[in-house]
């Protein structure tokens, strides 16, 4: 399925709930208003995009960011690009802890807006990233369920806690309700993470019960995504209104860069 659209490219939907490839774009070059409004537009209507073969720098990606959100400097990154300190590093072999279906930014009240990445190097085969439709979930739960999730919350860790952060002396937890309408759209989508340590508004027997079918439900292949790689490739993402799954079955290198929006 291909959709054409009046600013100069192309969007190429990945699947009829999420996720799209745009062709025809250069971000390195910078884009116009129109064009970066029409991006915008398409973003919150697909809420994965994918640009192929961009090879972006690190001013090139954090400008490519600006066209969605501010990007955001973290307080408590270790490993930054030596030349402009938005971008975050990350070289490794295996997907680790970013092998379970995750939002960003849990730790924080509010989360990440949006999170980017930029492939250098990449495993010849395997290594794709999955994407899930927090809203089409949402949707797919029954009006009586929807009402109750709306005194739900989930509570979480306060510290990132994988590897890349100074360790605070102590750490706390921090509350997302597990309902959350979109700040641009106002559709409302479950907000939920595999972190979540527990939920509260109802009780404990009922939140360990309840977690379980939230996460599961959430991860469903029906509301799924999936892209592969190639070194140059970038992508961007809505970290409100989906969550995401780096799937661990490689060997070998993988190197990327990462912006933060919000």
């Amino acid at each position: 399925m291909t959709t054409t659209r009046t600013a100069p490219y192309e969007v190429r939907p990945a699947s009829p709930i999420l996720g799209a490839e745009i062709v025809g774009v250069d971000l390195a070059a910078g884009v116009d208003d129109a064009t970066a409004e029409a991006l915008r537009e398409d973003f919150w209507t697909h809420k994965v995009l994918v640009f192929r073969d961009q090879n972006l720098s690190p001013d090139a990606h954090v400008g490519a960011v600006r066209i969605f959100d501010e990007p955001f400097d973290h307080p408590r990154w270790l490993h930054r690009d030596e030349d402009n300190r938005l971008v975050y590093t990350f070289s490794l072999d295996r997907a680790g802890a970013a092998s379970s279906w995750h939002v960003g930014g849990t730790w924080r009240n509010p989360p990440f807006n949006i999170e980017s990445l930029t492939y250098q190097v990449v495993p010849e085969i395997g290594g794709h990233t999955l994407w899930a439709d927090l809203q089409a979930a949402y949707d797919g739960l029954s009006e009586p369920f929807q009402q109750l999730l709306e005194a739900v919350s989930a509570v979480y860790s306060d510290y990132p806690g994988d590897g890349t952060y100074d360790r605070p002396a102590s750490t706390g937890v921090i509350e997302h309700p597990v309902v959350r309408a979109h700040r641009h759209t106002g559709r409302k989508g479950l907000f939920i993470s595999s972190s979540a340590l527990r939920l509260t508004g109802i009780g404990p027997a009922e939140g360990e019960a309840l977690l379980p079918f939230l996460l599961a439900h959430a991860a469903s292949p029906n509301y799924t995504v999936s892209f592969g790689w190639k070194p140059g490739d970038f992508v961007i993402w809505d970290n409100q209104a989906t969550w995401h799954y780096a799937v661990n079955d490689y060997d070998g290198p993988r190197a990327y860069r990462k912006v933060i929006g919000g």
